[in-house]
């Protein structure tokens, strides 16, 4: 059985059919000739074609009037050539292929010496020879780089070199001990069409390439299938078909230049498929079918699948399979900050994109990704609303009310009552923050969101505090957070619920606010002393961490020894002086002094630190008894003392005193007023 097979890459490149496509867009809006600059490509029936819709081929700019437009072709055209243009007054319509504007870019920019591998005569490479700050150097084999004097070269390739040639030319610098920087600037779709065309002349009995006579891409792909197959045939149109070799072939290869349409290609594959068998893998109605699926465009908001032709910085060439390619601007893609489309897309890579026009203003197809993405995106949003699922947005700006937060692509509205679990006056702080929201309400044909922070918050906290009341048990001591205060107590956070540290239970010693020993923010650690999960109350414990100071008075006092504390209370009978919290003692007022002294106030006063003799400690009554005298020089021989008019009372009266003394005037800790009550100290 005969088989016609076709290229995987031939036919036109973005570079033509971009070219061809605004010639053609412009004839059809100009009531007037416009021109080209040369032919737009080496096709004569393209050219005949252009020329019968009013493109007018010229050869100068003297040739057009003012305000006339020309079209610079796919191969482009020099510096001057722009300039020389402008200065006249025409209008240009730049055509050039991207790959060849990079080019000009290259050696527009470097201070090195250009070297340019490629035919002198090629139009493409007098356009890059034209943007060069100084003449470059054209080579186009071994020997003619072997001539090179210049060191330090810059090198670029014509886009439709062969490999080949590129390297006979790097070897030849090696050889010469030149330094040298190559730009590989070979198109991608040149080598692709040139590796299937070679590929397919190993596998096939006959080879027929099918382009312009001109065309240098074409006569470069008739070069390679010769290597590979003898029975090779270049065809610019039906009438060069080689019909008595076609009977004698059961295998055969199609390959097609760049600037070689569509149309040509199916004309010569049809005619082909006359002369061979009715059975041939590629029928009439094959090819019928091919050809009305390649003039079909698509609809705007359709979802189209493509593979990358080509990647520029700003944009992405997707070939369709029809006359127009899509045009897919990096605006329309979502890139992370830092990436580049070259980052995310390949050549050949096959994507899915939303068709946003049929014509993107010169003559491509425009495309989104993001268009398609946001139909996903929106279907995400909406199965989380259903299942009550958790989304990560990211807030960007404020509006009235609240915030707007993105989810990948999709925009949502974020109330200001629903951007935390407390009040929030200013939703400036939260801009450029990421948060995990729920949706609360979606209206998709509206393209509204509405999503809840607060709504997380809430969940997450209820987790916590279930998982904490879980895990917590009576004795526990566990880190918390003083968050507020009462007159009885503070308020600790333990982790997400709020427990009560009672003021009697944070410190063993006397307080009349909590803020005399915490301060709101600070980390204790706190025991837990009750729970009562119905009520949801938690009763925690400070002074706990420390031992009660009588379990442990041994250890740091003993009689006889000279403490230093502060004075607490004062009575007519004696001042109670503080050792440490929850531990006081008790001068008597005739152990103030060497004197008598009448009004212990005229020697004392509460916050005062004095230092102390103990004179006895009663562990079963829980009494200290101390002596500032005793640590004070007595009088020096001679002096005369303070006279004694009046005897002391006796220790027992003095308790019998402190214990009808009233509360309000007491304000002693119950062992402070115990020990005054017991106090048995002579004066």
């Amino acid at each position: 059985m005969k088989k016609i097979i076709r290229a995987e890459n031939a036919g036109f490149c973005f570079g033509v059919r971009q070219a061809i496509e605004k010639a053609e867009e412009a004839a059809e809006n100009s009531s007037e000739n416009i021109f080209s600059m040369g032919p737009l490509i080496h096709n004569e029936r393209v050219t005949r074609d252009l020329e019968e819709k009013g493109v007018k081929i010229i050869n100068s700019l003297d040739e057009v009037d003012p305000g006339k437009t020309v079209i610079i072709r796919s191969h482009g055209e020099g510096k001057a050539f722009y300039d020389e243009a402008e200065r006249k007054g025409i209008r240009l319509i730049d055509a050039t292929c991207p790959v060849v504007a990079k080019i000009h870019k290259l050696v527009h920019d470097t201070d090195r010496q250009v070297v340019i591998v490629g035919d002198k005569d090629h139009p493409e490479v007098t356009g890059i020879f034209g943007w060069c700050r100084k003449p470059a150097i054209v080579v186009n084999s071994y020997d003619e780089a072997a001539d090179v004097e210049e060191d330090d070269l810059f090198i670029v390739t014509q886009t439709t070199i062969r490999e080949d040639v590129l390297r006979d030319v790097e070897r030849a610098f090696s050889d010469k001990g030149k330094r040298f920087y190559v730009n590989n600037t070979i198109c991608s779709a040149t080598t692709k069409r040139q590796d299937s065309c070679a590929q397919l002349a190993k596998e096939c009995d006959m080879m027929v390439v099918i382009g312009g006579r001109k065309s240098s891409n074409t006569k470069k792909l008739c070069e390679i299938s010769k290597k590979f197959c003898n029975n090779t045939y270049f065809v610019e149109n039906i009438e060069d078909l080689p019909l008595k070799q076609l009977q004698k072939c059961n295998r055969i290869g199609i390959a097609a230049g760049a600037s070689t349409p569509e149309c040509t290609i199916k004309e010569v594959i049809a005619r082909m498929s006359d002369v061979t068998l009715e059975n041939n893998e590629l029928n009439m109605n094959d090819l019928m079918d091919e050809i009305e699926k390649s003039l079909r465009l698509p609809r705007g908001g359709e979802i189209v699948t493509g593979k990358v032709h080509q990647v520029t910085d700003k944009e992405v060439i997707v070939n369709l399979g029809c006359k127009k390619d899509g045009i897919l601007p990096a605006s329309e893609v979502s890139l992370e900050e830092g990436q580049t489309l070259s980052d995310v897309f390949k050549v050949d890579d096959e994507i899915q994109a939303k068709v946003i026009k049929t014509d993107d203003g010169d003559g491509g197809i425009l495309l989104s990704k993001k268009k398609l993405e946001i139909s996903a995106n929106w279907d995400e949003i909406v199965k989380a609303l259903e299942d009550k699922t958790v989304l990560e947005v990211k807030v960007t700006r404020t509006v009235n009310g609240g915030v707007i937060a993105e989810y990948k692509e999709v925009s949502g509205f974020i109330p200001l009552s629903q951007l935390s679990d407390h009040y929030v006056e200013n939703a400036d702080e939260f801009v450029g923050q990421t948060m995990e929201v729920r949706v609360s309400r979606v209206d998709q044909r509206r393209n509204r969101a509405v999503f809840s922070h607060k709504l997380f918050l809430n969940e997450e906290k209820e987790k916590l505090v279930a998982e904490i009341w879980e895990n917590l048990n009576v004795g526990d001591v566990v880190e918390g957070t003083v968050m507020r205060f009462t007159d009885y107590g503070a308020f600790v956070d333990i982790g997400g619920i709020d427990g009560l540290l009672h003021i009697s239970e944070i410190s063993w010693g006397r307080l009349k606010h909590p803020q005399e020993v915490l301060s709101i923010g600070q980390k204790i650690n706190v025991k837990v002393l009750s729970m009562n999960q119905e009520k949801g109350k938690i009763s925690l414990g400070l002074k706990q961490n420390t031992p009660e100071p009588w379990s442990v008075i041994d250890e740091n006092y003993q009689v006889g020894q000279v403490i230093e504390g502060k004075v607490v209370q004062i009575k007519e009978y004696g001042a109670f002086v503080e050792l440490e919290p929850g531990l006081d003692g008790l001068v008597h007022i005739s152990e103030v002094a060497h004197k008598r002294v009448g009004n212990i106030n005229d020697e004392l006063e509460v916050g005062q630190i004095v230092k102390a003799k103990i004179l006895e400690i009663d562990k079963d009554r829980k009494r200290i008894s101390l002596s500032i005298r005793e640590t004070i020089d007595p009088p020096v021989a001679g002096e005369e003392a303070a006279p004694e008019t009046e005897e002391a009372a006796p220790a027992d009266d003095v308790a019998d005193a402190a214990e009808a003394a009233p509360a309000e005037t007491a304000e002693v800790t119950d062992s402070a007023a115990d020990e005054a009550e017991g106090e048995k100290t002579e004066a």
